[in-house]
């Protein structure tokens, strides 16, 4: 089993075969550098549209406006449950309204 924190048992790297050396050959460093730059490009790429997906996700304004349509598209298909909730929420706050009022604290 290799210890890969240890140096004396990791392995060097080694250019591959295939590698010329810099400046050898005029159109592999031109074919190397739009390599490279389309790499960056796609990486470039990548990271806007993470970014772009963070930044839809905590809009905060836009999450709102997406939680009113759908409570306001539930309740047009069916009221009634909004309306059993609103009058057990009206009668809790009745409720508490009635105690704080009439309690012998």
């Amino acid at each position: 089993m290799t210890d890969s924190t240890n140096p004396t048992t990791a392995t060097p790297y080694t250019t591959p075969a295939s590698a010329a050396p810099v400046g050898s050959d005029p159109s592999a460093l031109e074919n190397a550098k739009a390599a490279v730059t389309d790499s960056v490009e796609a990486t470039r790429l990548k990271l806007e549209q993470t970014l772009d997906a963070i930044e839809d996700k905590f809009d905060v304004k836009k999450r709102t406006d997406e939680v009113a349509e759908r409570v306001q598209r539930s309740y047009e298909e069916n009221p009634v449950p909004w309306i059993i909730g609103a009058t057990a929420v009206a009668v809790g706050v009745i409720g508490l309204v009635a105690w704080a009022i009439f309690s012998d604290d």
